[in-house]
């Protein structure tokens, strides 16, 4: 039996990613679902049931070190064990810098909370489950941790910086069986860049950057779970984010204007 936790498992990536586990797994799986909203979660559980999957609910804000913590704690009080940490949850964030005041600089540090510092308090508070069951821990970053993308200073810099500390977690721990995994998604078809961060810390209420070629949520938990299966490394989901990844060493310039061109032209600084 594996046991798999994926936060922010109520909508949107994470809630399509538990979808398809539970459907490829079956009663094979259990699935720990964790989100700030129970009810939603509860809704989640019922579908994902009628896979013969086994799930748990455990509301969580994980912007909260404590309820990080027992999130953990009632993970393993109610499973037994710890075999995959899915770290999804997330939230957008969109402001040009120069536009950025004081008091916006609070939300930039929210912005890191939840985005990055979560990620650290869960897997601390994991590790010693996820060694001895030989874990996995997977980073649902963006393309926005790989380039730096225009308006986007406060979301590049905790997906830059969860980037960095998985990627040394897994130099450190690799050897002694534990298995690291990004993920990073271009544009994908969600809410979260509605309902993220911006000028004066609200909701835009609207997506600053295209969404004409935004991926599916149902392709981008696919590339995902493919590459848990596959044992990968790193996902990159589109020709274009691999080939970007490799021009950025030898032509930057051209990758900065990639970058510019993915933001509306309402929002170009």
């Amino acid at each position: 039996m594996t046991v798999t936790l994926i936060t922010g498992a109520s909508e949107g990536i994470g809630r399509e990613l538990a979808r398809q586990l539970a459907e490829t797994q079956g009663a094979a799986l259990t699935l720990v679902l964790a989100a700030r909203r129970g009810d939603v979660l509860e809704q989640v559980a019922v579908s994902l049931r009628g896979y013969g999957t086994r799930v748990e609910c455990i509301p969580t804000d994980v912007g909260d070190r404590d309820q990080c913590r027992a999130l953990i704690e009632q993970t393993i009080a109610r499973c037994g064990r710890l075999d995959v940490l899915v770290h999804n949850a997330g939230v957008s964030a969109h402001a040009n810098f120069e536009q950025v005041t004081e008091a916006d600089l609070d939300w930039y540090a929210d912005a890191m909370t939840i985005n990055y510092w979560s990620v650290v308090w869960l897997t601390h508070a994991a590790l010693a489950h996820l060694l001895a069951a030989g874990g996995l821990v997977v980073g649902v970053s963006s393309l926005a941790g790989l380039v730096g993308v225009p308006g986007r200073t406060a979301y590049c810099g905790t997906k830059f910086a969860m980037n960095g500390f998985l990627e040394a977690l897994r130099c450190e721990l690799g050897h002694k069986g534990l298995r690291v995994m990004l993920a990073y998604p271009g544009t994908v078809d969600t809410n979260l860049r509605k309902h993220g961060l911006g000028p004066g810390g609200t909701a835009p209420g609207v997506s600053m950057t295209r969404d004409d070629r935004a991926m599916s949520v149902q392709d981008c938990a696919r590339h995902i779970r493919h590459g848990m299966e596959r044992g990968k490394r790193e996902v990159l989901m589109t020709p274009k984010a691999r080939i970007g990844r490799w021009l950025r060493l030898i032509a930057p310039s051209v990758v900065d204007r990639m970058a510019m061109r993915e933001i509306k032209n309402d929002y170009k600084p």
